[in-house]
């Protein structure tokens, strides 16, 4: 059941291609892709079918959902130079983080830190907020609650803090 939903969620990501961002449908399936990558791991968790595969599919869902995201609102948003180079950054610290944790744990791994949870959250906010606030206002919030879970994911990946629950091969 839960991989079904996450699957459902690489299906409602494609979706969003075919329609017009801000748009009705856009949200709707917009909404319905972001809840369905909290509902799946409340399945698997309360269903006890959790698995290394599942979370595997999600990690890949987390990925289609972002990159058709990306292609859809970077063309109709203006975002100023200092977003682009602090999200630079943050991706920068995010790929020395994988290259730690390769080091340290001798294999790829994704932290699922609280702090990284609410960074996708904000994140997933971002876009329904653009509509009713100036970008560089949320994005702000969502920047630096962005760079604070990079920075802990950096500290639990070297001090070997993480625990099975935090972390996926």
């Amino acid at each position: 059941m839960a991989n079904a939903i996450t699957i459902f969620r690489m299906a409602a990501s494609v979706v969003l291609l075919f329609w017009p961002v801000f748009s009705p449908a856009f949200y709707v399936f917009y909404i319905a892709a972001g809840l369905s990558d909290m509902l799946d791991g409340f399945v698997a968790r309360k269903t006890n079918t959790d698995s290394g595969f599942g979370a595997k599919l999600d990690t890949i869902a987390d990925y289609v959902f972002v990159i058709v995201c990306l292609i859809k609102l970077l063309p109709v948003i203006r975002i100023p130079i200092l977003l682009y180079v602090w999200t630079g950054s943050i991706a920068l610290i995010k790929v020395v983080n994988v290259i730690s944790g390769f080091a340290v744990q001798k294999t790829f791994m994704a932290v699922h830190s609280a702090m990284n949870k609410a960074t996708g959250v904000l994140l997933f906010l971002l876009p329904l907020t653009i509509p009713a606030l100036p970008l560089k206002y949320f994005a702000i919030v969502v920047c630096a609650a962005a760079t604070f879970a990079v920075i802990q994911e950096g500290h639990l990946i070297r001090t070997g803090e993480l625990t099975g629950k935090q972390l996926t091969h």
